[in-house]
């Protein structure tokens, strides 16, 4: 840990989520609890730069896990240059989801100063005084103010979040009396090489309601 990284919480809860399964190909079925790659994507929604990224460090689930189904129509194609026209009709396909319902997360990422030389190429460009503090500050002055650069969602966009910063001293709902190996989930995916995308899977243990969520070059993640 950088001398210079800071972390930050955040609660989110909504009616509904699903952090599907990757191995599941039609029907959507979410995980039991949010995964650290979804948890990143809600405080990148908030606050995001080139110069820094969110390390996710601990994941609280605040509500009993509770399930829900849907079952919908969908449209099996995709536009494209070639396809510009799709008949309804002839595409159209039901599925099932397997969704979470009354959802409500506590989480906990650092936000990681990247310095310039450490940086893509394309994105070495410093930005005038740049340090540390002032992204801390952006982001602290952002989500206090409840802004976001797109709207935070819980696994698909269908699902919109609601959200709040919780600042020292908030009184904290305490999270659920419950302990469980959720088995391997899904952790993020590693995009270092564009040409060969990997992604990357974690054992995530849920002790008293509380996930403890490892470093992205920890020995606790697969490939």
């Amino acid at each position: 840990m950088d001398y210079f990284d800071k972390t930050y919480t955040i609660e989110v809860w909504g009616p509904g989520a699903c952090f599907t399964r990757p191995e599941m190909k039609v029907e959507r079925v979410s995980y039991d609890v949010i995964t650290p790659s979804a948890a990143r994507a809600i405080f990148e929604a908030i606050f995001w730069k080139p110069a820094f990224r969110w390390q996710v460090e601990r994941i609280e689930v605040l509500n009993p896990i509770k399930w829900a189904t849907i079952r919908r129509n969908e449209v099996g194609a995709l536009a494209s240059p070639t396809r510009r026209e799709i008949f309804v009709e002839d595409a159209r396909q039901q599925r099932n989801t397997l969704y979470l319902a009354d959802v409500r997360y506590r989480l906990a990422a650092r936000l990681v100063y990247i310095p310039p030389k450490a940086r893509p190429a394309a994105k070495r460009v410093a930005e005038k005084d740049e340090n540390p503090g002032k992204y801390q500050a952006m982001f602290e002055r952002r989500a206090a103010a409840g802004q976001c650069f797109t709207q935070p969602y819980l696994g698909c966009r269908e699902f919109a979040a609601s959200w709040r910063l919780v600042a020292d001293g908030d009184e904290a709902s305490k999270p659920i009396a419950e302990t469980r190996d959720l088995g391997i989930m899904l952790y993020d995916m590693d995009f270092s090489n564009p040409k060969d995308i990997q992604a990357m899977f974690y054992r995530a243990q849920m002790n008293d309601g509380v996930i403890l969520v490892p470093e992205r070059n920890s020995n606790d993640i697969l490939r």
